[in-house]
């Protein structure tokens, strides 16, 4: 995924399938300058990372 789609993706009200690996990810915020998003997985709170956007894979519903 690039950038600007996180940010649409993490701007949006609207909730969309995404992918870090296997697992399935909340968007947490974006950092547009580095290209890095911090995630909660599966939703999990205590379960958050920050990766390259380019990590993260919309799924198709």
């Amino acid at each position: 995924m690039d950038t600007a789609r996180a940010m649409q993706i993490y701007e949006s009200e609207q909730t969309f399938l995404v992918k870090l690996d296997e697992d399935s990810v909340w968007i947490e915020d974006i950092d547009q300058a580095n290209g890095m998003a911090t995630v909660m997985v599966n939703n999990n709170p205590v379960n958050t990372k920050t990766v390259s956007v380019d990590r993260l894979k919309e799924v198709s519903k």
